[in-house]
């Protein structure tokens, strides 16, 4: 097969989203909308990939800049056959070129593989589709021996035309070279006066150049966003195949309509996730981990055996097997757990290393600290590690009991098996093995009486 190209035409204002934000870079699953589109692009191989921008270019061109994709302009937006006109600089005039949308981004790897597949080279391959309702796309139209013969755009088809069910989706590939010889003699003699991409049906059939047609894979393959609403329906639909794909590899979802995926989820054996959880960025979820319900997970690695309660935020941490995190836990970047670490209620966790069988089970702060094995750390515990300039570390050695309501004001030490008494303010190294404490005097006032309030004046 010849070199493949893909343009993705993304210049659109999408004046229905009612947004600053272009279009195409509007959210699914965390991440732009052509960014999905991208990242199908890419797994097919391409020599190269044309993006098409108009509207919005600067952030068009930000969010992509890392993705190794080309850029061409569209100034003004004047169709679709001159929005490919634009990227035709940018293509390989030898190849065949697949044309994709930035707003169509759920559009299936598998599909364009039928696309591509044989004599690519020797035709126009269109991507059709059967619909319940066909209106506002253009209508594939064909002769008594259902060949294709052109396609209709629905503002300018006659109430016939509007009758057929078989839609264009608008996704093609042809070879290159055929592409901007018909480019060249598109015409804007339409109710839109726009440069249609359709018009190059009628041109190939013109000259008896080969039209071929294939269905999506699935329905919702070819679903485009010009509306918020629109926006929401396609995020449930990916959603509903993260799921599916969950499922189908042995994850227990308790509600699978209840879990969003923003990212990439890998999971072991007998994982369980309960309702309302989101994962985002990269996370692993080790064998027989179970999530509690309304849990945030973003770009962390967590292991087996681990029981992560609910409302609880893990974010770029790493946690051992055999771990008990929650409820209302935080885990920040940075924080690594060993094996057996309990964090309990309203604990955070950043940037610190926790050893194995340590525990801070409830309202605690551990920051830029390193804890070794065995501690216990007390209710109220937090270390002072930031003194309005520079971060300080902490450091617990093996053993090592924190008393509640204590304050470690780094840079401090407690020694291996060291006691900390509760309400101390550590200010210097505690030795180890023994008891340190700081605490006022306790003072008994005698013959003390409590304030008592006056009566109100003038009562009724």
């Amino acid at each position: 097969m010849a070199a493949l190209e893909v343009a993705i035409l993304a210049a659109g204002k999408g004046t229905r989203m009612h947004s600053r934000l272009p279009k195409v870079l509007h959210p699914l699953a965390g991440r732009p909308l052509i960014a999905h589109v991208v990242e199908t692009a890419r797994r097919l191989r391409p020599a190269s990939i044309c993006v098409v921008y108009g509207h919005g270019g600067e952030q068009v061109l930000q969010a992509l800049a890392h993705s190794g994709v080309v850029f061409a302009c569209q100034e003004p937006q004047l169709g679709t056959g001159h929005a490919l006109a634009q990227a035709l600089p940018r293509l390989d005039r030898s190849g065949v070129t697949l044309v994709l949308y930035g707003d169509v981004p759920l559009i299936g790897e598998a599909t364009l593989q039928r696309m591509l597949h044989g004599d690519v080279e020797q035709r126009l391959t269109l991507l059709t589709a059967e619909v319940e309702d066909p209106s506002g796309y253009g209508r594939i139209v064909r002769d008594s021996a259902g060949a294709v013969v052109g396609i209709v755009e629905h503002q300018d088809a006659s109430d016939r035309e509007r009758a057929i069910r078989e839609i264009n989706t608008g996704i093609l590939a042809a070879p290159t070279w055929k592409l901007a010889h018909w480019l060249a003699r598109l015409g804007n003699d339409n109710a839109q006066g726009e440069y249609y991409l359709t018009d190059v049906v009628k041109m190939a059939v013109e000259e008896d150049f080969p039209v071929a047609t294939v269905h999506p894979e699935a329905p919702w393959e070819i679903l485009g966003v010009n509306s918020k609403l629109q926006l929401a329906e396609l995020e449930r639909i990916y959603q509903r195949q993260a799921a599916r794909r969950l499922m189908a590899q042995g994850v227990t979802l308790l509600d699978p309509d209840r879990i969003d995926v923003r990212g990439e989820l890998t999971c072991g054996r007998d994982v369980v996730i309960d309702v309302g959880c989101v994962f985002e960025g990269t996370v692993t979820l080790g064998d027989q981990t179970r999530v509690g319900p309304y849990a945030i997970v973003r770009d962390a690695r967590i292991g087996a055996r681990v029981e992560v309660l609910p409302y609880t935020l893990i974010e770029g941490a790493e946690v051992g097997d055999d771990c008990r995190i929650g409820p209302y836990a935080r885990l920040r970047p940075g924080a690594r757990l060993a094996e057996q670490v309990h964090i309990g209620n309203f604990v955070e966790v950043k940037n610190s290393e926790i050893g194995r069988a340590s525990k801070a089970n409830h309202l605690a702060y551990v920051g830029d600290a390193t804890v070794g094995r065995d501690v216990n750390i007390g209710a109220g515990t937090i270390t002072c590690n930031y003194d309005g300039a520079q971060k300080h570390r902490t450091v617990i050695e093996d053993g090592a009991f924190i008393g509640s309501d204590t304050q470690l004001v780094a840079p401090v030490r407690v020694g291996k098996g060291a006691t900390l008494g509760a309400g101390t303010t550590l200010t210097r190294d505690a030795p180890p093995g023994k008891l340190t404490l700081s605490r006022a005097p306790q003072v008994t006032v005698d013959n003390w009486a409590r304030p008592k309030k006056k009566p109100a004046e003038g009562g009724s």
